[in-house]
């Protein structure tokens, strides 16, 4: 996805850095031009000062988006992914496995669940980080308590995955 959105925007730099802010958010445009997250209308003005663009690339960036049909199915639909648990999983007494693996194989997701179940631990929020928007992507499992070694020491195992770590 994210390569068809950078070669139709590859000659505006600046309105390339806006449509991959509003994919890392889940931020939508509206038939009307507004850039929404959920329910909730954004200020371009504030959309402008995290890309660190003029306000007005804003508004042309949703314009552009607008005037392609592909891009504007893709962008109108977009939906914020919800609460990232990573980050407070220990407040919430919750374990948190990260793995490094490649990203274009298949079933290591799979792989690490089934080691995670066979634990008998619930899975609370699983996340993979998207290879085109993220330098060195990795996978975010949080659980209902912490992975025991042997079981990491197992995901370690897992083919294509390069690094664990648990907090």
């Amino acid at each position: 996805m994210w390569s068809k959105i950078a070669e139709r925007l590859s000659k505006f730099p600046a309105r390339l850095r806006v449509a991959r802010l509003l994919v890392e958010l889940g931020l939508s445009i509206t038939a009307d031009k507004k850039i929404m997250c959920g329910p909730i209308e954004m200020s371009q003005a504030r959309i402008a000062e995290a890309a660190d663009v003029d306000r007005r690339v804003v508004q042309e960036t949703a314009e552009t988006l607008m005037e392609d049909p592909e891009l504007y199915k893709i962008f109108s639909n977009l939906k914020p992914a919800g609460p990232h648990l990573g980050t407070v999983a220990r407040y919430l007494g919750y374990g948190v496995v990260e793995i490094w693996a490649d990203p274009h194989m298949a079933g290591i997701l799979a792989a690490v669940t089934a080691l995670i179940s066979d634990e008998k631990i619930s899975i609370r929020q699983a996340i993979a980080e998207d290879p085109d928007l993220v330098p060195e992507p990795k996978l975010i499992v949080v659980t209902e308590r912490e992975v025991a070694g042997d079981t990491l020491k197992a995901i370690l195992k897992v083919p294509g995955v390069s690094k664990v770590s648990a907090y």
